[in-house]
């Protein structure tokens, strides 16, 4: 009778541990994005990506977030949507972030669905600005660096009203730069080959949510079952689309097979 209770107490700690873990143990996935088109000077300049927080916490104070994202020694960090989640709004939580990542490098900020869905989405915007963050709201800016430039736009969510690709075409993207965009959704992929972008950064998939091994993600907003963009970098023609797995969780509570994640993405002129 003892050696089964022992049995039974062990298989629960496993189970819980495990789903502990696959829900909180914090990964860096890395990236190289190459083109002829990076100037020289941003040769090795390193982004890297925070996507759907969801109001989770990682440490006191996000401390574990923060130092997995010091450690990658960033040159820019952009965070793509879902920094709340509108189920359990705790805008504080998600500050508590901003505040310490803002010493580390610029930080540049697009909505995702659930901040346009606490219908506070200017407040957000507003807390974010005051704390140094610039926040894209269908607008483009030129990054320089050593006398060079790349191209930087983000966009709204789509729940704001307009289409994916009408909102990069009201953004000024120029043609002549190396083109980052950052977008929250990445099923709107298609658009952002036919605008020209370059390079894409987006989460919203959650990594698909539960990943199957050798398979992929099971579901995703925006995309259903078995959706095609959930993690990793994707091509298509010249562009590059970028999707972050991310660090929380929304309507679905846990994670399995998939670790919550930030993306480093190190630019490299070919």
């Amino acid at each position: 009778m003892l050696r089964k209770l022992m049995k039974f107490l062990l298989t629960i700690t496993f189970i819980i541990v495990f789903f502990y873990l696959n829900n909180n143990w914090l990964t860096v996935s890395n990236y190289t994005v190459s083109s002829s088109e990076i100037p020289s000077s941003f040769d090795n300049y390193r982004i890297v990506q925070v996507s759907d927080l969801h109001d989770a916490t990682f440490g006191e104070n996000q401390q574990r977030l923060v130092n997995k994202i010091k450690q990658a020694k960033p040159n820019m960090i952009v965070i793509t949507g879902d920094l709340i989640d509108s189920n359990r709004y705790n805008l504080q939580n998600s500050l508590d972030l901003i505040d310490q990542i803002v010493e580390l490098s610029n930080v540049y900020y697009v909505t995702g669905n659930h901040e346009v869905a606490t219908n506070d989405v200017d407040r957000i915007k507003e807390e974010l600005t005051t704390r140094g963050v610039r926040v894209l709201s269908n607008e483009t800016l030129n990054i320089e660096r050593n006398g060079a430039s790349i191209s930087l736009t983000g966009i709204d969510d789509p729940l704001m009203g307009q289409t994916a690709l009408q909102m990069i075409s009201n953004s000024g993207v120029p043609s002549d730069l190396f083109t980052v965009l950052l977008a929250h959704r990445p099923e709107d992929f298609q658009s952002y080959v036919d605008a020209g972008i370059d390079v894409t950064f987006s989460g919203h998939a959650h990594g698909g949510q539960f990943r199957i091994p050798f398979i992929g993600g099971l579901v995703a907003p925006g995309q259903g079952y078995f959706p095609k963009y959930t993690a990793g970098v994707y091509e298509q023609e010249q562009s590059k689309l970028v999707v972050s797995r991310g660090l929380g969780n929304s309507i679905i509570p846990i994670r399995l097979f998939n670790l919550p994640e930030i993306v480093v993405v190190t630019l490299k002129s070919s």
